[in-house]
């Protein structure tokens, strides 16, 4: 079973996936990292060159690639919620982490991140993580297993936090297939 962690940019999800990859001893597939390394340009690049739209189905395409691996930590990009087919096929084998912050945690994360293109032009940086933060938040809900609050924890408290809850999913598993 693998652990998935999904979540606005800046929450930690790259962070935290280095930290369970260390301490669990299993892969770690960064999907924008990924996207980056088949393109062959950075997501600015793929966006600016073929469109959100052309980005988003080389995610996907991706991504089905990735969940056919069993025992890994996948990373996923924030918009990767944004496509129910995403959701499900990570979904099959895998245990959904929510990583959340409010938005001034994540905006001071992030302020000097040139990795990313806006999202919402014309706003501030500040509107543009609220205003995506309020479009995402139902597609998070609905997606995640367990939410893990990421403001004021430490990379390694929040990676413990993941691997007890994921170990209790497991064994919730593992007791619903005992005959009883």
């Amino acid at each position: 079973m693998n652990i998935v962690l999904i979540g606005y940019r800046g929450t930690g999800k790259t962070a935290v996936g280095k930290e369970l990859s260390h301490k669990l001893c299993r892969p770690l597939f960064q999907l924008d990292a990924l996207i980056e390394k088949h393109a062959g340009c950075s997501i600015p690049e793929i966006v600016k060159k073929h469109g959100w739209d052309y980005f988003r189905d080389l995610e996907a395409k991706l991504l089905e690639e990735v969940v056919k691996t069993d025992a890994c930590i996948i990373d996923t990009g924030g918009g990767v919620v944004l496509r129910d087919e995403n959701i499900d096929r990570l979904k099959k084998n895998g245990v959904l982490f929510w990583l959340t912050a409010d938005p001034e945690t994540i905006m001071s994360r992030i302020q000097d991140d040139t990795g990313r293109p806006s999202l919402t032009p014309g706003r501030s940086f500040l509107e543009e993580v609220e205003e995506v933060l309020r479009q995402r938040l139902p597609l998070y809900c609905k997606a995640q297993d367990f939410t893990v609050d990421t403001a004021g924890i430490t990379i390694a408290g929040i990676a413990d936090e993941i691997v007890k809850l994921f170990n209790k999913r497991v064994q919730e598993v593992e007791d619903s297939k005992v005959p009883g």
